[in-house]
């Protein structure tokens, strides 16, 4: 896929998981402070070794850092940030996830830290169901779906919803 074809993926981004005509999607699977994360395996662009990054003065804390990609420089983001978790040292089981992400109409290569990458796995629809309404430590409306798993739930994060939020909130304070 190329990085003009993600722009029609992430249009159809908003209504839910672009799942298969048999209710299937491939995601990477990845941890962040204990808690399993997955996201759609056709935006991931590269895994990486933890590379240098420089922190951005000023920058919101979840994207307050950028690492020299290939030449280009990308913001890498911290999702624990945004589920209320402490950032955390990096490991040697640390990586870089590159994902593309159409933003405001525009594709963007971002990384997202995490601690370390597990597997890419094929989630049921009817293993996933939307985040219950009470009893959830994050903000509902960053979580896309809850997919249930042999070995508890992974979390799908709505990237473009704590992506989005981070910055209109910062563009109006």
């Amino acid at each position: 896929m190329q990085l003009a074809d993600l722009a029609d993926v992430g249009a159809t981004e908003a209504h839910g998981i672009a799942w298969s005509e048999r209710g299937e999607v491939e995601v990477l699977t990845f941890e962040l402070s204990g808690e399993v994360l997955a996201i759609e395996a056709i935006r991931v662009f590269e895994i990486l070794d933890v590379l240098t990054d420089t922190v951005v003065p000023g920058a919101p804390p979840l994207v307050d850092r950028i690492v020299n990609f290939r030449g280009k420089i990308i913001p890498v983001a911290d999702l624990r940030l945004a589920f209320g978790m402490e950032r955390a040292e990096q490991t040697v089981d640390s990586r870089i996830v590159v994902i593309e992400l159409a933003l405001d109409g525009e594709v963007t290569l971002l990384g997202l830290w995490a601690d370390r990458v597990l597997e890419v796995a094929t989630f049921v629809r009817s293993q996933c169901e939307e985040p219950p309404m009470v009893g959830m430590r994050w903000r509902r409306e960053y979580v896309r779906y809850l997919a249930r798993r042999p070995n508890g739930v992974a979390i799908v994060p709505d990237l473009r919803t704590i992506l989005e939020t981070v910055f209109f909130e910062r563009a109006g304070s």
